[in-house]
């Protein structure tokens, strides 16, 4: 498993419930509850189906949750929390 200078994975196929626990801890984020995993969940589902990340109007409506309750939910908000924890690539445009 080889991460990017962000700490995000290289390769999608790499991440497993473990390692998400783990970085989550890493973190600070020492429970995983059932919203965490719910968005968790989604990016990766979203990401397998689609190839990219959602947009945030997506990520809203899909995990029916506020931006801000998203951003509160994991240390690094969206982008640099939940898209890392759920093992989503850095996309070439933010490395």
């Amino acid at each position: 498993m080889v991460f990017d200078s962000e700490g995000f994975f290289n390769d999608f196929d790499d991440w497993t419930d473990e390692i998400c626990t783990c970085l989550a801890a890493e973190a600070g984020l020492h429970h995983l509850g059932d919203r965490h995993w719910q968005v968790i969940r989604f990016f990766r589902d979203f990401y397998a189906t689609n190839g990219r990340a959602p947009l945030n109007s997506v990520l809203r409506k899909g995990t029916g949750m506020a931006l801000l309750d998203l951003e509160s939910l994991f240390p690094g908000g969206i982008r640099d929390g939940a898209r890392r924890l759920a093992g989503l690539p850095n996309p070439t445009t933010c490395s």
